[in-house]
Protein backbone atom coordinates (compact mmCIF):
# COMPACT_ATOMS: atom_id res chain seq x y z
CA UNK A 1 0.00 0.00 0.00
CA UNK A 2 1.44 3.49 -0.89
CA UNK A 3 1.31 6.34 1.68
CA UNK A 4 0.81 9.50 -0.38
CA UNK A 5 1.51 11.85 2.54
CA UNK A 6 4.93 10.40 3.44
CA UNK A 7 5.79 9.28 -0.09
CA UNK A 8 6.58 5.66 0.91
CA UNK A 9 5.25 2.12 0.78
CA UNK A 10 3.68 0.84 4.02
CA UNK A 11 2.47 -2.62 5.09
CA UNK A 12 -1.24 -3.27 4.49
CA UNK A 13 -3.64 -3.36 7.44
CA UNK A 14 -4.35 -7.10 7.66
CA UNK A 15 -7.27 -6.63 10.06
CA UNK A 16 -9.05 -4.44 7.55
CA UNK A 17 -8.37 -6.95 4.77
CA UNK A 18 -9.71 -9.81 6.85
CA UNK A 19 -12.82 -7.78 7.62
CA UNK A 20 -13.38 -7.17 3.94
CA UNK A 21 -12.99 -10.88 3.18
CA UNK A 22 -15.48 -11.78 5.90
CA UNK A 23 -17.97 -9.23 4.58
CA UNK A 24 -17.64 -10.67 1.08
CA UNK A 25 -18.10 -14.23 2.41
CA UNK A 26 -21.13 -13.20 4.46
CA UNK A 27 -22.59 -11.40 1.49
CA UNK A 28 -22.10 -14.48 -0.68
CA UNK A 29 -23.69 -16.71 1.97
CA UNK A 30 -26.69 -14.41 2.28
CA UNK A 31 -27.06 -14.42 -1.48
CA UNK A 32 -26.99 -18.19 -1.58
CA UNK A 33 -29.57 -18.42 1.18
CA UNK A 34 -31.84 -15.93 -0.55
CA UNK A 35 -31.49 -17.85 -3.80
CA UNK A 36 -32.38 -21.13 -2.09
CA UNK A 37 -35.33 -19.48 -0.39
CA UNK A 38 -36.58 -18.07 -3.65
CA UNK A 39 -36.37 -21.51 -5.22
CA UNK A 40 -38.35 -23.01 -2.35
CA UNK A 41 -40.99 -20.32 -2.54
CA UNK A 42 -41.27 -20.52 -6.31
CA UNK A 43 -41.44 -24.36 -6.39
CA UNK A 44 -44.71 -25.51 -7.92
CA UNK A 45 -47.16 -27.10 -5.46
CA UNK A 46 -48.22 -30.72 -5.87
CA UNK A 47 -51.57 -30.68 -7.64
CA UNK A 48 -54.29 -33.18 -6.75
CA UNK A 49 -57.23 -33.12 -9.14
CA UNK A 50 -60.19 -34.52 -7.20
CA UNK A 51 -63.12 -35.28 -9.51
CA UNK A 52 -66.62 -36.38 -8.48
CA UNK A 53 -70.10 -36.54 -9.98
CA UNK A 54 -72.37 -35.02 -7.31
CA UNK A 55 -73.21 -31.51 -6.13
CA UNK A 56 -71.00 -29.50 -3.76
CA UNK A 57 -73.68 -29.48 -1.07
CA UNK A 58 -74.00 -33.29 -0.89
CA UNK A 59 -72.12 -35.24 1.82
CA UNK A 60 -69.43 -36.26 -0.67
CA UNK A 61 -69.18 -32.74 -2.05
CA UNK A 62 -68.77 -31.25 1.41
CA UNK A 63 -66.25 -33.91 2.44
CA UNK A 64 -64.15 -33.24 -0.66
CA UNK A 65 -64.05 -29.54 0.20
CA UNK A 66 -63.09 -30.35 3.81
CA UNK A 67 -60.23 -32.58 2.61
CA UNK A 68 -59.04 -29.77 0.31
CA UNK A 69 -59.00 -27.30 3.19
CA UNK A 70 -57.18 -29.61 5.60
CA UNK A 71 -54.66 -30.83 3.02
CA UNK A 72 -53.68 -27.34 1.90
CA UNK A 73 -53.46 -25.98 5.46
CA UNK A 74 -51.46 -28.88 6.88
CA UNK A 75 -48.97 -29.05 4.00
CA UNK A 76 -48.61 -25.25 4.16
CA UNK A 77 -49.43 -24.89 0.50
CA UNK A 78 -47.13 -27.66 -0.74
CA UNK A 79 -50.25 -29.49 -1.93
CA UNK A 80 -53.06 -27.85 -3.87
CA UNK A 81 -56.33 -29.79 -4.20
CA UNK A 82 -58.52 -28.88 -7.16
CA UNK A 83 -62.05 -30.21 -6.65
CA UNK A 84 -64.28 -30.72 -9.70
CA UNK A 85 -67.90 -31.56 -8.70
CA UNK A 86 -71.01 -32.31 -10.77
CA UNK A 87 -69.21 -34.34 -13.47
CA UNK A 88 -67.34 -31.21 -14.61
CA UNK A 89 -64.43 -33.33 -15.82
CA UNK A 90 -65.74 -36.87 -16.19
CA UNK A 91 -69.02 -38.78 -16.01
CA UNK A 92 -69.59 -42.01 -14.09
CA UNK A 93 -68.25 -44.32 -16.77
CA UNK A 94 -65.20 -42.18 -17.58
CA UNK A 95 -63.72 -41.21 -14.23
CA UNK A 96 -62.17 -44.56 -13.27
CA UNK A 97 -60.22 -44.80 -16.51
CA UNK A 98 -59.13 -41.18 -16.09
CA UNK A 99 -57.72 -42.04 -12.65
CA UNK A 100 -55.85 -45.09 -13.91
CA UNK A 101 -54.36 -43.03 -16.73
CA UNK A 102 -53.32 -40.29 -14.31
CA UNK A 103 -55.56 -37.60 -15.83
CA UNK A 104 -56.93 -37.09 -12.30
CA UNK A 105 -55.28 -38.11 -9.06
CA UNK A 106 -58.22 -38.67 -6.69
CA UNK A 107 -61.80 -39.89 -6.88
CA UNK A 108 -64.52 -40.97 -4.48
CA UNK A 109 -66.62 -43.28 -6.68
CA UNK A 110 -69.53 -45.28 -5.35
CA UNK A 111 -68.60 -48.77 -4.25
CA UNK A 112 -70.71 -50.23 -7.07
CA UNK A 113 -68.07 -48.98 -9.56
CA UNK A 114 -65.48 -51.55 -8.49
CA UNK A 115 -67.43 -54.58 -9.66
CA UNK A 116 -67.12 -53.69 -13.37
CA UNK A 117 -63.45 -52.94 -12.69
CA UNK A 118 -62.93 -56.58 -11.72
CA UNK A 119 -63.07 -56.23 -7.92
CA UNK A 120 -66.36 -58.08 -7.55
CA UNK A 121 -66.03 -58.35 -3.79
CA UNK A 122 -67.08 -54.70 -3.46
CA UNK A 123 -70.54 -55.59 -4.72
CA UNK A 124 -71.19 -56.99 -1.25
CA UNK A 125 -72.07 -53.40 -0.29
CA UNK A 126 -74.85 -53.42 -2.89
CA UNK A 127 -76.61 -56.42 -1.37
CA UNK A 128 -80.04 -55.28 -0.19
CA UNK A 129 -80.66 -55.27 3.55
CA UNK A 130 -77.22 -56.62 4.45
CA UNK A 131 -76.85 -53.65 6.83
CA UNK A 132 -79.66 -52.42 9.06
CA UNK A 133 -77.88 -49.48 10.66
CA UNK A 134 -74.80 -47.26 10.51
CA UNK A 135 -73.45 -49.13 13.53
CA UNK A 136 -73.53 -52.43 11.64
CA UNK A 137 -72.09 -50.81 8.53
CA UNK A 138 -69.13 -49.20 10.31
CA UNK A 139 -68.16 -52.50 11.91
CA UNK A 140 -67.32 -53.54 8.36
CA UNK A 141 -66.04 -50.36 6.67
CA UNK A 142 -63.92 -49.30 9.63
CA UNK A 143 -62.74 -52.80 10.51
CA UNK A 144 -60.49 -55.51 9.04
CA UNK A 145 -63.02 -56.58 6.39
CA UNK A 146 -63.18 -53.10 4.89
CA UNK A 147 -59.39 -52.69 4.89
CA UNK A 148 -58.80 -56.05 3.23
CA UNK A 149 -61.20 -55.05 0.46
CA UNK A 150 -59.35 -51.78 -0.18
CA UNK A 151 -56.07 -53.69 -0.57
CA UNK A 152 -57.58 -55.57 -3.51
CA UNK A 153 -57.45 -52.35 -5.55
CA UNK A 154 -53.63 -52.26 -5.59
CA UNK A 155 -53.49 -54.60 -8.58
CA UNK A 156 -55.69 -52.17 -10.52
CA UNK A 157 -53.17 -49.33 -10.14
CA UNK A 158 -55.33 -47.81 -7.41
CA UNK A 159 -54.78 -47.17 -3.70
CA UNK A 160 -57.91 -47.32 -1.54
CA UNK A 161 -57.67 -44.85 1.34
CA UNK A 162 -61.04 -44.60 3.09
CA UNK A 163 -64.79 -45.19 2.97
CA UNK A 164 -67.20 -42.26 2.96
CA UNK A 165 -70.89 -42.75 3.72
CA UNK A 166 -73.60 -41.29 1.59
CA UNK A 167 -76.33 -43.13 3.41
CA UNK A 168 -79.14 -45.62 3.10
CA UNK A 169 -81.28 -45.47 0.00
CA UNK A 170 -84.93 -44.70 -0.57
CA UNK A 171 -87.03 -45.64 -3.59
CA UNK A 172 -88.81 -43.03 -5.69
CA UNK A 173 -91.42 -43.34 -8.43
CA UNK A 174 -94.57 -41.74 -9.76
CA UNK A 175 -96.69 -44.36 -8.01
CA UNK A 176 -96.72 -45.42 -4.34
CA UNK A 177 -94.35 -48.29 -3.55
CA UNK A 178 -95.57 -50.21 -0.51
CA UNK A 179 -95.03 -53.81 -1.50
CA UNK A 180 -92.70 -55.61 -3.95
CA UNK A 181 -95.62 -56.17 -6.32
CA UNK A 182 -95.89 -52.37 -6.79
CA UNK A 183 -92.61 -52.41 -8.76
CA UNK A 184 -93.89 -54.72 -11.47
CA UNK A 185 -93.08 -53.33 -14.93
CA UNK A 186 -91.45 -50.10 -13.73
CA UNK A 187 -88.27 -48.89 -15.44
CA UNK A 188 -85.89 -48.15 -12.57
CA UNK A 189 -82.56 -46.39 -12.98
CA UNK A 190 -79.56 -48.09 -11.35
CA UNK A 191 -75.81 -47.74 -11.30
CA UNK A 192 -73.80 -50.27 -13.28
CA UNK A 193 -73.93 -53.21 -10.86
CA UNK A 194 -75.02 -56.80 -11.40
CA UNK A 195 -76.27 -56.90 -7.83
CA UNK A 196 -78.47 -53.83 -8.31
CA UNK A 197 -79.71 -55.33 -11.57
CA UNK A 198 -80.76 -58.46 -9.65
CA UNK A 199 -82.30 -56.33 -6.90
CA UNK A 200 -84.68 -54.59 -9.29
CA UNK A 201 -85.54 -57.81 -11.11
CA UNK A 202 -86.33 -59.47 -7.77
CA UNK A 203 -88.89 -56.70 -7.23
CA UNK A 204 -90.33 -57.18 -10.72
CA UNK A 205 -88.88 -53.96 -12.15
CA UNK A 206 -86.82 -53.40 -15.30
CA UNK A 207 -83.37 -52.02 -14.36
CA UNK A 208 -81.90 -49.26 -16.51
CA UNK A 209 -78.19 -48.42 -16.18
CA UNK A 210 -77.65 -44.66 -16.54
CA UNK A 211 -75.07 -42.01 -15.61
CA UNK A 212 -76.01 -40.04 -12.52
CA UNK A 213 -75.85 -36.73 -14.40
CA UNK A 214 -78.59 -37.92 -16.78
CA UNK A 215 -81.12 -39.14 -14.21
CA UNK A 216 -83.13 -35.95 -13.61
CA UNK A 217 -83.92 -35.47 -17.29
CA UNK A 218 -84.71 -39.16 -17.71
CA UNK A 219 -87.20 -38.99 -14.83
CA UNK A 220 -88.66 -35.74 -16.17
CA UNK A 221 -89.22 -37.14 -19.65
CA UNK A 222 -90.37 -40.60 -18.58
CA UNK A 223 -87.36 -42.46 -19.98
CA UNK A 224 -87.30 -44.12 -16.55
CA UNK A 225 -90.10 -44.33 -13.99
CA UNK A 226 -88.10 -44.18 -10.81
CA UNK A 227 -84.79 -44.71 -9.08
CA UNK A 228 -83.03 -45.34 -5.77
CA UNK A 229 -80.94 -42.77 -3.93
CA UNK A 230 -80.01 -41.54 -0.49
CA UNK A 231 -82.29 -38.57 0.28
CA UNK A 232 -79.40 -36.08 -0.06
CA UNK A 233 -78.81 -37.04 -3.70
CA UNK A 234 -82.54 -37.09 -4.43
CA UNK A 235 -83.00 -33.59 -3.02
CA UNK A 236 -79.86 -31.82 -4.29
CA UNK A 237 -80.46 -33.11 -7.82
CA UNK A 238 -84.11 -31.96 -7.56
CA UNK A 239 -85.41 -35.43 -8.44
CA UNK A 240 -88.22 -34.97 -5.94
CA UNK A 241 -89.64 -32.35 -8.29
CA UNK A 242 -90.27 -35.03 -10.92
CA UNK A 243 -91.16 -37.93 -8.59
CA UNK A 244 -94.52 -38.05 -6.82
CA UNK A 245 -93.66 -40.66 -4.19
CA UNK A 246 -90.65 -41.56 -2.06
CA UNK A 247 -90.62 -44.75 0.02
CA UNK A 248 -88.26 -44.72 3.01
CA UNK A 249 -87.12 -48.31 2.49
CA UNK A 250 -83.48 -47.96 3.63
CA UNK A 251 -83.01 -51.14 1.62
CA UNK A 252 -79.47 -50.53 0.46
CA UNK A 253 -76.35 -48.61 1.27
CA UNK A 254 -74.62 -46.09 -0.97
CA UNK A 255 -71.06 -45.38 -0.01
CA UNK A 256 -67.84 -44.27 -1.61
CA UNK A 257 -64.22 -45.32 -1.53
CA UNK A 258 -61.71 -42.48 -1.62
CA UNK A 259 -59.05 -43.67 -4.04
CA UNK A 260 -55.87 -42.31 -5.64
CA UNK A 261 -53.69 -43.20 -8.58
CA UNK A 262 -51.15 -45.66 -7.15
CA UNK A 263 -48.08 -44.32 -8.97
CA UNK A 264 -48.90 -40.75 -7.95
CA UNK A 265 -49.43 -41.77 -4.31
CA UNK A 266 -46.31 -43.92 -4.10
CA UNK A 267 -44.17 -41.15 -5.62
CA UNK A 268 -45.20 -38.55 -3.02
CA UNK A 269 -42.61 -37.58 -0.40
CA UNK A 270 -43.22 -39.67 2.72
CA UNK A 271 -43.95 -36.65 4.92
CA UNK A 272 -46.50 -35.26 2.46
CA UNK A 273 -48.21 -38.64 2.17
CA UNK A 274 -48.44 -38.97 5.95
CA UNK A 275 -49.89 -35.47 6.27
CA UNK A 276 -52.51 -36.21 3.60
CA UNK A 277 -53.46 -39.46 5.34
CA UNK A 278 -54.12 -37.50 8.53
CA UNK A 279 -56.16 -34.90 6.66
CA UNK A 280 -58.21 -37.66 5.02
CA UNK A 281 -58.83 -39.39 8.33
CA UNK A 282 -60.35 -36.20 9.76
CA UNK A 283 -62.27 -35.52 6.53
CA UNK A 284 -63.73 -39.05 6.73
CA UNK A 285 -65.17 -38.53 10.20
CA UNK A 286 -66.60 -35.24 9.00
CA UNK A 287 -68.03 -36.93 5.88
CA UNK A 288 -69.84 -39.63 7.82
CA UNK A 289 -71.28 -37.20 10.37
CA UNK A 290 -72.48 -34.91 7.60
CA UNK A 291 -74.01 -37.78 5.61
CA UNK A 292 -76.30 -38.85 8.41
CA UNK A 293 -77.51 -35.33 9.21
CA UNK A 294 -77.83 -34.24 5.57
CA UNK A 295 -79.99 -37.22 4.69
CA UNK A 296 -82.30 -36.54 7.60
CA UNK A 297 -82.51 -32.86 6.61
CA UNK A 298 -82.99 -33.67 2.91
CA UNK A 299 -85.88 -36.02 3.59
CA UNK A 300 -87.56 -33.36 5.70
CA UNK A 301 -86.98 -30.79 2.93
CA UNK A 302 -88.60 -33.13 0.41
CA UNK A 303 -91.55 -33.51 2.75
CA UNK A 304 -91.90 -29.75 3.22
CA UNK A 305 -91.71 -29.09 -0.53
CA UNK A 306 -95.19 -30.59 -0.89
CA UNK A 307 -94.19 -32.01 -4.28
CA UNK A 308 -93.57 -35.55 -3.11
CA UNK A 309 -95.44 -37.82 -0.73
CA UNK A 310 -93.24 -39.64 1.80
CA UNK A 311 -94.15 -43.27 2.52
CA UNK A 312 -92.91 -45.01 5.67
CA UNK A 313 -92.99 -48.79 5.46
CA UNK A 314 -94.86 -50.69 8.14
CA UNK A 315 -92.98 -53.56 9.86
CA UNK A 316 -94.98 -56.03 7.77
CA UNK A 317 -94.19 -54.21 4.52
CA UNK A 318 -90.50 -54.00 5.39
CA UNK A 319 -90.40 -57.72 6.11
CA UNK A 320 -92.00 -58.41 2.71
CA UNK A 321 -89.29 -56.30 1.01
CA UNK A 322 -86.55 -58.16 2.89
CA UNK A 323 -88.01 -61.54 2.03
CA UNK A 324 -88.21 -60.63 -1.67
CA UNK A 325 -84.68 -59.25 -1.77
CA UNK A 326 -82.61 -61.56 0.43
CA UNK A 327 -82.45 -64.13 -2.37
CA UNK A 328 -80.13 -61.68 -4.16
CA UNK A 329 -77.48 -62.52 -1.54
CA UNK A 330 -77.41 -66.19 -2.51
CA UNK A 331 -77.71 -65.40 -6.21
CA UNK A 332 -74.40 -63.52 -6.11
CA UNK A 333 -72.62 -65.48 -3.39
CA UNK A 334 -70.32 -67.38 -5.77
CA UNK A 335 -69.23 -64.21 -7.54
CA UNK A 336 -68.81 -61.96 -4.49
CA UNK A 337 -67.54 -64.69 -2.22
CA UNK A 338 -69.51 -66.86 0.18
CA UNK A 339 -66.88 -66.46 2.88
CA UNK A 340 -67.01 -62.67 2.61
CA UNK A 341 -70.80 -62.59 2.89
CA UNK A 342 -70.73 -64.98 5.84
CA UNK A 343 -68.07 -62.88 7.58
CA UNK A 344 -70.33 -59.81 7.28
CA UNK A 345 -73.31 -61.78 8.59
CA UNK A 346 -71.18 -62.74 11.58
CA UNK A 347 -70.01 -59.15 12.13
CA UNK A 348 -73.50 -57.64 11.94
CA UNK A 349 -75.60 -60.46 13.35
CA UNK A 350 -77.76 -60.78 10.22
CA UNK A 351 -79.63 -64.08 9.85
CA UNK A 352 -81.32 -64.47 6.44
CA UNK A 353 -82.98 -67.71 7.55
CA UNK A 354 -85.00 -65.82 10.16
CA UNK A 355 -87.10 -64.03 7.55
Amino acid sequence: MYDVTNNKVVAPNTAIQKGRVKMKSLSALCGALLFSLSLAVSADPIIIKFSHVVAVDTPKGQAAERFKKLAEERTKGKVQVEVYPNSQLYKDKEEMEALQLGAVQMLAPSLAKFGPLGAREFEVFDLPYIFDSYEELHKVTQGPIGQSLLKKLDSKGIVGLAYWDNGFKVMSANKPLHMPADFRGLKMRIQSSKVLDSEMRALGANPQVMAFSEVYQALQTGVVDGTENPPSNLYTQKMHEVQKFVTVSNHGYLGYAVIVNKKFWDDLPADIRKTLEGALQDATKYANDVAKKDNEDALEAVRKSGKTQIIQLTPEERKAWKKALVKVHQEHADKIGKDLIESIYKETGFNPNAL
